[in-house]
């Protein structure tokens, strides 16, 4: 069935814009008109025909619609739960959230879904017609938050979980920014000076016909080297990153990068804390609202981005569909810190896995904070270290000769 984008106004005279299935241009006025609506636009936004039972559109949906923000999506979210606590009805919430958007690619998603919903479509299947804005871990929650008629708690935890995954991304992007700055703005510096300033001076060497120390011809072949080939560097460093690139989307690029990830100091405790932090944060969140354990499982593997633990996840997911528990297939993969399993094997004997692993979460998103902590406060010395050292270089190698020839002078 096509689908229509309508802008129009209600029986208040307010703007309305959204989404409409209808058969034809013409059909959809009267859909709209029947709602109380009055359209002043309709274009159809896709001609694909519904791909069986139920009017959903076909494989090239999520390509019109483009890509969603995460951080624009859990406001919606939030939005969603605090408007269902309040008791609105599900189709009342999205129409107060649609009233207030200005249009944009989730704008057009909603107005979807709701329009799915008008249908009589669940919400967890509305959102599944969008892997690419609502992953498999928001799907399955809404699902089970439907089927125990918690639907506005779940919406609630959805939206604290999103809201804890931005401000942990949050942090480990404020921790590198600086760093990244000053390591940015030294290569342009030192480029500059390499290219344009030592040049000049060198120069003055060279027309006194005086002997260089080797720091003073050093320096100046490198400058002469960035000079003549410094049109070669940018592609060259661009093609690497190409390669580079290339290699990490093949599986078994992505596993030794993954694999050596972890092995380096410091930055593999930093990845290994990040991805057991999510592992547990999403799995102990599925499973607090009622996800069965190895339905948990095989929804966490997707998100967590290291193909080592991914590769563990997989393990354990099987023993556990074998009826093992799922500490000891967590322990042998030697990829979870001892701690971690202690608590989530406690947190099985017990009966509370779900809020256990929340616990290990918050522990894991503790450390990282730790660990980036101590990363930041060793990497800008480090860095104001090197690029001290490469500057000091600079100075004495233009220095010595100066020397030289006062001394000659003298």
């Amino acid at each position: 069935m096509p689908v229509y984008e309508y802008t129009g106004f209600d029986a208040r005279g307010k703007e309305k814009k959204g989404i409409v299935n209808a058969d034809s241009h013409s059909a959809a006025g009267q859909k709209l008109r029947s709602q109380g609506l009055y359209p002043s636009r309709i274009a159809e936004v896709s001609g694909q025909e519904a791909s069986g039972g139920g009017g959903g559109l076909a494989t090239k949906r999520l390509s019109l619609w483009g890509r969603v923000r995460y951080s624009e999506l859990i406001p919606a979210i939030r939005q969603l739960a605090t408007l269902l606590s309040a008791g609105l009805p599900l189709i009342s919430a999205f129409d107060a959230i649609l009233s207030q958007m200005k249009g944009g690619t989730l704008n057009k998603v909603l107005a979807r879904v709701r329009e799915r919903i008008n249908e009589g479509t669940s919400l967890a299947e509305s959102l599944r017609e969008h892997p690419k804005v609502f992953d498999q871990t928001t799907v399955a929650l809404v699902e089970a938050g439907e089927e125990s008629g918690t639907l506005e708690l779940v919406m609630e935890r959805l939206a604290d979980f999103g809201e804890q995954q931005i401000e942990l991304r949050r942090k480990v992007l404020s921790s590198l920014a600086y760093p990244l700055l000053m390591l940015t703005t030294g290569i342009v510096v030192l480029f500059f000076l390499m290219t344009y300033v030592i040049p000049k001076v060198t120069r003055i060497f060279f027309e006194m016909e005086q002997a260089l120390p080797w720091p003073t011809l050093l320096l100046i072949q490198v400058s002469e080297v960035l000079q003549q080939y410094w049109w070669i560097y940018i592609p060259g460093v661009l093609l690497l990153l190409a390669l580079s690139y290339r290699l990490l989307r093949t599986r078994r690029g992505k596993e030794l990068a993954d694999r050596y990830a972890l092995k380096l100091p410091l930055i593999g405790k930093l990845v290994q804390d990040s991805a057991i932090s999510r592992f547990a944060r999403t799995l102990g969140t599925l499973l607090c609202n009622g996800v069965p354990l190895f339905q948990a499982l095989l929804i966490v593997r997707n998100v967590v981005t290291n193909s080592v633990l991914a590769e563990a996840v997989d393990t354990v997911a099987e023993r556990v569909r074998q009826g093992e528990s799922m500490s000891e297939p967590l322990a042998r993969s030697g990829v979870f810190p001892a701690t971690t399993v202690q608590m989530i094997d406690s947190g099985e004997q017990s009966g509370t896995l779900g809020t256990m692993l929340l616990k290990v979460a918050d522990s894991m998103e503790g450390s990282l904070a730790a660990s980036l902590s101590v990363a930041t406060s060793l990497l800008e010395p480090c860095m104001i270290l090197l690029l001290g050292s490469v500057v000091g270089f600079v100075v004495i190698a233009v220095l010595l000769p100066i020397f030289e020839m006062s001394r000659v002078v003298g």
